[in-house]
């Protein structure tokens, strides 16, 4: 029993917690309670030594097991154990060859992850509430050659039902395709009128030349670079139909081949600012842009080998607290129109112009303008055939954009438009003659919802080269369109 002492006195002087002058006046119960104290404490800190090896043993053996996976004739093995932190593996200063984040990693979308679908319908209610809804047979009858529902005949309307799958296939290769299923047809029966067909729009790729976007190829079905309006969605359009004037140069607006177009980045930026500003731009297109197409037009076979050769400019520059975006647009081109008594035109006319454009965005009042020049295929009532004449017409439009206090906007608008030309894709390429005044109002209730209610006075030639002069009325449009 006093050997026993003994060494405990020993052991407490050479870890330093007593010396031998006062160890002789030290009370032996007291040291005998700091002892077993320090030996729970040692004991502790052995048992989570312990604990922290025999994790490090099983991540190296995780380790292990990756490395070398087991063949699927090897016996089940057991679950493996969860994985720490990888700050907890740093702290134990395990080495496996490996960066400790690589396994964390997110791995790349697959390209059919990175596609969205979306679209737009728009349901109208035209009513023509005076003027000129029936007329003897060879006068004209008060029509649009953007709706068909303008009539005597018709209420309500599908007038675009759209769906669209986009987006990035790679990092420098993108895919739009975009079908309307509110296209019309003839029927096989007496000629009436079909509706509700699904028709192809756009079909095209994006290849992009540089890291930074500024530069691509479009290849495929895609809208023709002319004019700031016929670019611009029909989803996005204050009006709700674009002027007869820019759209004559490609109703349907699109075509098949290949463009390229260029964005400087101070460009995208302002467009960037404005679209997140809730600003109507005219989309996802360049500041500078040339293609060559076929020159047909919207889903038609191709009739010659001329190509369309076309270009256009857009500049978008600050002045003081406004963005002010100006550009011009030119356009060469053969066609040939489709005949009434059957097929299309043996010969090619020339369809050439050149066009101009500004816009003053809203801040909160702003002013769209553009006009365009040139010749084109035209029915010649004096000789009863198609030829090439001039052309000319545009709009300018007066806008505003308020926003309420409950989170909509609303958008105001006045139009006045004017053209003078043939009408290219109706059967025999009839002349249109077109002055048409139109103010209505926009709501946007939500992003999910749009209201428009307008009213245009309109004097319009209908397009069939059989019917003369030109038809007045009052029209009131309504338009509901959802977005998802």
């Amino acid at each position: 029993m006093a050997a026993k002492r003994l060494s405990v006195i020993a052991l407490a002087v050479s870890l330093g917690w007593t010396n031998p002058a006062h160890a002789q006046g030290e009370n032996l119960a007291t040291l005998q309670l700091q002892i077993a104290q320090m030996q729970e404490q040692m004991r502790g800190q052995m048992a989570a030594m312990l604990a922290m090896q025999q994790q490090i043993e099983a991540l190296q053996g995780k380790l292990a097991s990756a490395t070398n996976p087991v063949p699927a004739t090897s016996p089940l093995v057991a679950a493996p154990t969860p994985q720490p932190a990888p700050l907890a593996l740093a702290a134990l200063g395990g080495s496996s060859g490996t960066s400790p984040t690589a396994a964390d990693k997110p791995k790349p979308k697959a390209w059919y992850d990175r596609l969205q679908l979306r679209g737009y319908t728009q349901l109208r209610f035209n009513e023509i509430i005076s003027g000129d809804k029936t007329a003897p047979a060879g006068q004209s009858r008060l029509r649009s050659v953007h709706d068909g529902s303008i009539s005597d005949r018709s209420n309500f309307s599908l007038r675009r039902v759209r769906v669209v799958l986009q987006g990035e296939i790679s990092d420098r290769v993108s895919l739009y395709l975009q079908h309307d299923f509110a296209s019309a047809v003839l029927g096989q029966q007496a000629g009436e009128r079909r509706e509700g067909f699904g028709q192809l729009r756009d079909a095209y790729a994006d290849v992009f030349l540089d890291r930074h976007k500024t530069f691509k190829v479009r290849l495929g079905q895609s809208k023709v670079p002319y004019g700031w309006e016929n670019m611009q969605s029909s989803s996005n359009r204050l009006t709700l139909d674009r002027s007869d004037g820019i759209n004559s140069a490609v109703p349907g607006e699109r075509d098949l081949g290949v463009i390229a177009f260029f964005t400087p980045r101070t460009m995208q930026k302002i467009w960037d600012e404005l679209t997140k500003e809730g600003q109507k731009t005219f989309g996802n297109y360049g500041a500078f842009g040339i293609g060559l197409m076929n020159g047909q037009g919207t889903n038609k076979t191709e009739q010659d080998n001329a190509l369309m050769q076309v270009a256009l400019v857009s500049l978008p520059f600050r002045v003081g607290d406004q963005i002010l975006e100006v550009g011009a647009s030119a356009m060469r081109n053969r066609f040939r129109p489709e005949l009434r008594s059957g097929g299309v035109s043996a010969k090619g006319y020339a369809d050439d112009r050149i066009g101009v454009h500004a816009m003053l965005y809203p801040r909160p009042i702003g002013v769209q303008a553009e006009w365009n020049w040139g010749k084109g295929p035209e029915f010649d009532r004096a000789s009863g055939t198609i030829k090439e004449k001039k052309l000319n017409g545009g709009y300018v439009q007066v806008m505003g954009r308020f926003a309420t206090e409950g989170g909509s906007t609303l958008w105001p608008y006045a139009r006045w438009q004017h053209y003078r030309g043939g009408w290219k894709v109706a059967l025999n390429a009839p002349r249109v003659e077109t002055d048409e005044i139109e103010v209505g109002l926009e709501w946007q209730a939500m992003k999910a919802l749009e209201l428009t209610l307008a009213y245009a006075r309109m004097r319009r030639s209908e397009a069939d080269e059989r019917r003369l002069g030109r038809a007045e009325g009052n029209v009131l449009r309504t338009q509901i369109q959802w977005n998802y």
